[in-house]
């Protein structure tokens, strides 16, 4: 067993979703979003380089030792699976630990709209899952990919970087590939995939214009393409797209999202009234002609004042549904004010009035 390992025990007893390990400073681990360290001494330099080599495979430790970052996935000597990205720093070396669940979790256990599900439906055509980093979009998609798998009759690809859920083949078949380890890139993986007779592609990440204009392609010769973008709504999902794309494809690509982009899911995770757990909240856009006409007269600022009022198809803006989970006392109020964007609506809910800006007062 690594002696890492010890340190990624103590975490899952815990209940954390990340562990953290740098040079100077001791392991510290996330509970609910809160970073807190260990009793632990500060940890040095070679010290720390020798755990993270006992996890890496040789290819591994000659990329790391040019200077790369390195990211993988990694199966404890305890059983538990990590997302692993370790990385050099100005005082050396670092490493971070995300915690994979090893049960995939359903689209009802997660709260999530029940207008999702429809997603998981569709044939053809793009779905993104949008959010910053940490604000559990690989869950959201596990979850959809499994209830496809459960549903469906499909033949699903999966392209991820690293590979974190590992998903059991049901009614569908499921391949799962890794950049890096089967796969040279998104957009490889992509044009690859298209040889392989698939249903449903899921891309790890859109992160740059050639997988952007691969996963269209998909989309638009008859696939199901699920992806992420590290974006925090769905106007700036939708400009992302358009920007990533050469100015001389721009009609093209403002043709493709009306026509083929079927929703954007962009979420939060708030904590939970007791502080001892985190919910996803989240901001839904669900194409319709009035969302497709103002990306193709570029007015995509209007955007949210259709989300406001298509409540009936399963709309929702970032805000409202922040709102409703306070009122339903899903979520904490004070950290539900920290991800809104009109806060006035938010300060009447606040507790802490530290998180206020100073002048304001509640009550």
């Amino acid at each position: 067993m690594s002696r890492i390992d010890a340190f990624l025990k103590l975490g899952m007893a815990q209940g954390c979703s990340d562990i953290h390990l740098a040079v100077g400073v001791p392991p510290m681990l996330r509970l609910h979003g809160d970073l807190m360290p260990i009793k632990f001494r500060d940890l040095g330099d070679q010290e720390l380089e020798g755990y993270v080599e006992e996890i890496l495979t040789d290819s591994q430790k000659d990329r790391f030792r040019r200077g790369e970052d390195i990211d993988f996935s990694y199966v404890s000597g305890e059983g538990g699976r990590f997302r692993v990205n370790v990385y050099h720093k100005a005082t050396g070396v670092g490493a971070t630990f995300r915690n994979i669940p090893s049960q995939i979790p359903s689209l009802d256990s997660l709260g999530l709209p029940p207008v999702i599900q429809k997603f998981c439906d569709l044939h053809q055509g793009m779905v993104l899952v949008t959010g910053s980093t940490g604000t559990g979009k690989s869950t959201t998609l596990a979850a959809m990919i499994d209830h496809i798998n459960t549903t469906s009759n499909c033949n699903i690809i999966s392209l991820e970087d690293p590979i974190e859920f590992v998903h059991n083949s049901k009614r569908s078949q499921i391949v799962q590939r890794e950049l890096g380890t089967h796969i040279p890139s998104f957009a490889e993986g992509v044009r690859a995939s298209l040889r392989e007779d698939p249903d449903v592609i899921l891309v790890g990440e859109l992160r740059d214009g050639e997988t952007i204009s691969m996963a269209m392609t998909a989309a638009e010769t008859g696939h199901l393409v699920l992806g992420t973008l590290h974006t925090t709504s769905a106007v700036k999902s939708v400009d992302r797209i358009i920007d990533a794309l050469p100015a001389d494809q721009r009609e093209q690509t403002k043709s493709f999202l009306a026509h083929s982009l079927h929703a954007v899911i962009t979420q939060n995770l708030i904590k939970t009234p007791d502080g001892r757990g985190r919910r996803a909240v989240v901001e839904v856009l669900v194409m319709n002609r009035a969302i497709a006409k103002l990306i193709m007269t570029e007015q995509t600022h209007q955007i949210p004042a259709n989300l406001q009022t298509g409540k009936d198809v399963g709309m929702q803006l970032m805000d409202q549904a922040l709102l409703n989970a306070i009122q339903a006392k899903q979520v904490d109020p004070d950290d539900a004010y920290r991800f809104a964007n009109d806060r006035k609506k938010f300060e009447r809910f606040v507790t802490d009035t530290t998180v206020l800006p100073s002048g304001v007062s509640v009550g």
